[in-house]
């Protein structure tokens, strides 16, 4: 089973070369292993229950993305990003750098460090004609993404993986890492506007979007505001409830669908196609989903049969203290996918040995949402942001990696010492 897993992995980090789609590979990879598993022991049924009961979990982190998703795409749909993006009217590089970066830090706690970063490199490429300075704000936006998405429970995929599974609380997670990602933020800003200066030229080519009948002002408001309102409210709902957070965006999701629903009910079939959830949902990244499936199965065969206590043993064993552990992940996640290494510590780690809320899984989340800013391919940010500018991984590695590696060890530091003396 490990040598499978590792054979998986092997094939998915080399995923262009070899030409096989990582979600293909993830897939196979967490169906093979629980095969395995199967076929070597004598009792079926406990597998089956085991399977059962790790599925209902996968399920959950699943859905939520798929809803998320969906309202994201609903509101661009609409243009609603435009709300946010006419605001900026500068052609200073300095100043374009700071707002950026402000605006992906505190839209990707809202939404999610993937989205955001596509709606904030799209915005760039209206604002900006020159390639090179575009990589410099892609690569801001990156740092800013991954950093807004760990000090909210719905900003990254892992921190959202970490709130279901009940190792942090929305509002600890908030109060704990808000101070240690600015930190991160700040510390890379500060070092890239050196190098960062005077004004750059806007584009001649027009990037407007929309289509042949595009949504009224009123409609692109209301979507934008529903949809925003709905994703803050999602927190505040678990914690009412005390229903899983994916109770609370498919009912959002359900909401937002009735309003645009209405909204558009006096135009035609083929004018509103364009607005409904029907054609929001042919525009998520459904491979996404399907690649996150593959991993947590195969990482859940691994917790079933015990080798990630082992794993963990023998990291407590050779490094032992929980510093050095959560650092070590957090530089590992720049190089292996955030979303697999989380949930193999989740598996390590029993709600018994770390509680709700340890200091253990808050360094975790900041460590592994923030360390895959250190290659263009450690994160969701950055693959989405390589795809959108086709920005060079070594170019990245030289003017960006090495500034996202000293902001990351800014924002550990923040965070232990803000713990130790507050």
């Amino acid at each position: 089973m490990i040598f499978i897993f590792i054979a998986g992995y092997l094939v998915i980090a080399f995923e262009k070369p070899l030409k096989v789609n990582k979600a293909a590979t993830a897939l196979v990879t967490g169906v093979l292993c629980w095969t395995v598993y199967i076929l070597t022991v004598p009792d079926k049924e406990q597998v089956l229950t085991q399977l059962s009961s790790h599925l209902g979990e996968i399920s959950q982190i699943l859905f939520f993305l798929l809803g998320a998703m969906t309202i994201v795409e609903l509101i661009d749909a609409h243009d609603g990003f435009e709300i946010i993006t006419k605001q900026i009217k500068t052609t200073n590089k300095r100043k374009i750098l700071w707002i950026v970066s402000v605006l992906a830090f505190f839209l990707s706690a809202i939404l999610d460090n993937l989205t955001t970063t596509i709606v904030m490199v799209s915005l760039i490429r209206k604002l900006i004609d020159d390639k090179k300075d575009r990589w410099t704000l892609a690569g801001a936006i990156i740092i800013a993404a991954n950093a807004g998405g760990v000090w909210s429970p719905i900003g990254d995929v892992t921190t959202t993986m970490l709130w279901i599974g009940r190792q942090i609380t929305a509002g600890n997670i908030i109060l704990k890492l808000f101070i240690p990602a600015v930190v991160c933020l700040l510390v890379s800003l500060l070092i890239l506007r050196f190098s960062f200066k005077g004004n750059f030229q806007k584009p001649e080519i027009d990037f407007e979007q929309g289509g042949s009948t595009p949504s009224t002002e009123k409609q692109r408001n209301i979507v934008f505001a529903v949809g925003i309102i709905i994703l803050l409210l999602v927190p505040i709902f678990k914690m009412i409830t005390h229903l899983p957070p994916v109770m609370g965006i498919l009912i959002g999701l359900g909401i937002l669908w009735m309003i645009t629903e209405a909204i558009h009910s006096d135009k035609d079939e083929e004018d509103r196609k364009t607005f409904t959830v029907a054609y929001a949902l042919r525009k998520i990244d459904t491979s996404s989903i399907l690649f996150f499936l593959g991993i947590l199965l195969a990482i859940a065969a691994l917790e079933a049969t015990g080798q990630l206590h082992q794993a963990s043993a023998w990291m407590d064993q050779k490094i032992g203290n929980q510093n050095a552990i959560g650092i070590s992940i957090g530089v590992l996640s720049a190089v292996v996918d955030n979303v697999p290494l989380v949930a193999a510590t989740q598996g390590m780690y029993s709600l018994d040995m770390f509680p709700t809320d340890h200091y253990f899984w808050e360094l975790l989340a900041f460590t592994t949402g923030t360390g895959g800013s250190m290659l263009i391919i450690g994160s969701a940010a950055g693959i989405a942001a390589m795809g959108i500018e086709k920005i060079d991984f070594i170019w990245y590695l030289k003017k960006i990696g090495w500034i996202a590696l000293i902001g990351f060890f800014a924002g550990v530091a923040t965070y232990i010492l803000q713990q130790q003396f507050l």
